[in-house]
């Protein structure tokens, strides 16, 4: 038996190929994906659904001349494949290896780096009206999910683009998923389309028909516009949306057809204006266990191929703070709870189950999320809107001006605050509490563990105002150090009384604050360690007691350093005239890599051990 992968090291090696080598190949690759993503983690449903149009993109176009843009970048594996790095799967979201997202740096196929939602259309109509202005003669191809169609940002350059009338294709890749089930008026539009599959196959035969006729070749010759207000009167109405916009349609097309894929990707090669292909494919195709549930198989660790993803065991913080939501709003019926099309990834989906009439998952639009928040708020609603830190800078905007400039009523449940891991710098939550900081009005703290985080959900409920909760990804953990009593608004607490270093830790960093302490023992150093709980407000009475004790300061934050918990810190002691020293310890001026935390932390001096040696090496500046 032939191995066609093994001899697939470019693009070119695909055009060599006739169809049936194709779908063998095709074949090899989600087998390949299986077994590679089963040792690293990663995206594998959506992977598995486009091996077949990935295959034919390569096959009709010339990568990278012909300029191939993956949105979100979690479907881009096959793309990597067949593009060079197929030898270095194994190194696939690991710290130094592969991305498990488009790279610019790592292949010159990758055309823009992406992961975040809703920007591959955006990118594509720069790129061609940039084409255009130079006189290039170039295919540009920007392919999108169903989910990220819903971004406000998508559908705002489908409305430009229409405009424009460039040259371009959109690939519509519809496997009614994003990450959890779709929902929303777009989603319901499009599988209306696809239940109303023959309304493109009348279209085609109604092409057919003109072209046998010498009157009709010369309409569909010369009268693009004229042929295709013909067809619209036999066509039913469900695919006008695009053709409103002046985007020529066609679909639904099998997304697992190689033979149809490859005809009408060179059909819409030849069009002169933009262009959409409604492609139908199945997330997760290849891999009975994917099929069955492409939710639970979208992102994956390392799992064993025979048996599947086995359920964890331990409880993770986000499924911890959607279970206390839910016994919130046993007690409050004003509670509503908000996602951005992440029910599971934020917790959401236990809500959702006891609570259908006070849950809404917006789709992938958190600017609307935001401002929707705002609006349940004026009625006097306490709207959660739980949401991932990277995410959220989407909707920075409706932050300040729809929620915190008239103190509505919205708390903002932070997720995956901190360094995340394998994702990388698309995802990481390091910039929240810089660009919170400068927000008025707006209350801002972080938990040192399960316990105090439930303490900070009950808190947000007797505070009329804005609130944000940020805590970091992972399993659920409790540090049992200091006191769990009722917090008061901008309280800090001393967990550990020393003389020599003042360490102020915010969130998930005072238990690193709290092993570094271990280490610096053993060398006689004794620091106080504080839970600095709140960004904002500040514990001034608490801190002034405290900078009178000690000359030597040191801030940890899992934040970016610039604006931050550090940041604020500094402007204190600088307010006051205190006359000493502050080392702040946080994510330095540069975009961290993918990896495993831990390693990660490591990379950028932050380890239980290198933050020990900081807080020796203040000491010793005298």
């Amino acid at each position: 038996m032939c191995n066609y992968l093994n001899e697939v090291n470019s693009p070119e090696d695909i055009k060599k190929l006739n169809t049936d080598e194709m779908e063998k190949l095709a074949e090899e690759i989600r087998q390949f994906l299986i077994n590679s993503i089963s040792k690293t983690g990663g995206h594998l449903a959506s992977n598995l659904g486009v091996v077949e149009l990935t295959l034919a993109l390569h096959k009709v176009f010339d990568s990278p001349k012909d300029k191939l843009i993956w949105d979100v970048g979690h479907q881009s594996y096959v793309h990597k494949i067949i593009t060079g790095r197929k030898d270095e799967f194994a190194t696939l979201r690991q710290l130094n290896g592969l991305s498990g997202f488009p790279k610019e740096n790592e292949s010159e196929h990758d055309i823009f780096d992406t992961g975040h939602s809703s920007t591959s259309i955006s990118v594509g109509l720069g790129i061609a009206c940039a084409r255009d202005i130079k006189r290039e003669d170039f295919n540009v191809v920007s392919v999108i999910g169903d989910g990220s169609i819903t971004g406000g940002m998508a559908l705002e350059a489908i409305n430009h683009l229409g405009y424009l009338n460039k040259k371009m294709i959109i690939i519509l890749n519809d496997n009614e998923m994003s990450i959890d089930k779709n929902v929303g008026g777009m989603s319901r539009y499009l599988s209306s389309i696809i239940r109303n599959a023959k309304a493109n196959q009348v279209k085609d035969q109604i092409e057919k028909i003109l072209s046998m006729t010498k009157t009709g070749n010369f309409i569909y010759k010369t009268a693009d516009k004229f042929k295709d207000g013909i067809i619209s009167k036999f066509t039913p109405q469900d695919c006008d949306l695009f053709e409103s916009f002046g985007i020529k349609y066609y679909g639904p097309i099998d997304g697992h057809n190689i033979k149809e894929l490859i005809d009408i990707l060179n059909k819409a090669k030849n069009k002169k204006g933009p262009v959409l292909l409604h492609v139908i494919t199945e997330k997760g195709k290849g891999y009975e266990f994917a099929e069955h549930a492409p939710d639970k198989y979208h992102g994956v660790s390392k799992f064993n191929i025979e048996q599947g993803l086995k359920a964890s065991t331990k409880e993770s913080i986000s499924s911890h703070v959607g279970k206390k939501l839910v016994s919130m709003a046993d007690e409050d019926d004003t509670i509503v709870a908000i996602t951005a099309a992440m029910p599971s990834g934020t917790g959401l989906n236990t809500f959702a189950i006891s609570y259908p009439y006070r849950y809404y998952d917006v789709g992938i639009a958190e600017q609307h999320a935001t401002t929707f928040a705002a609006g349940l708020a004026k009625e006097g609603m306490k709207p959660y809107f739980a949401v991932y830190s990277s995410f959220l800078q989407r909707g920075y905007d409706q932050v300040i001006h729809d929620v915190s400039i008239t103190k509505k009523n919205v708390t903002f449940l932070i997720d995956r605050a901190g360094l995340v891991g394998n994702d990388g710098e698309t995802h990481h939550g390091v910039f929240d509490l810089s660009y919170l900081n400068v927000v008025p009005n707006l209350i801002v703290m972080a938990p040192k563990d399960i316990k105090e985080l439930d303490l900070m959900m009950e808190l947000s409920t007797e505070i009329y105002g804005p609130v944000a909760i940020r805590y970091p990804r992972g399993n659920s953990y409790y540090i049992d150090k200091g006191s769990y009593d009722k917090i008061k608004v901008g309280t800090y607490e001393v967990l550990e009384q020393g003389k020599d270093v003042l360490v102020l830790a915010i969130g998930n960093m005072v238990e690193k604050a709290l092993n570094s302490r271990k280490i610096l023992i053993k060398d006689n150093i004794s620091p106080t360690i504080v839970n600095a709980r709140f960004l904002k407000p500040m514990d001034e009475d608490l801190l002034h007691e405290l900078l009178k004790k000690h000359s030597k300061v040191v801030t940890i934050e899992d934040n970016v350093i610039s604006g931050g918990f550090g940041s604020r810190i500094n402007k204190f002691v600088i307010d006051n005239n205190y006359n000493i020293k502050v080392e702040n310890i946080g994510i330095p001026d540069k975009y961290v890599e993918h990896g495993n935390v831990e390693q990660l932390f490591e990379t950028i001096g932050m380890s239980d051990e290198q933050i020990a040696n900081r807080i020796k090496n203040l000491l010793l500046e005298g």
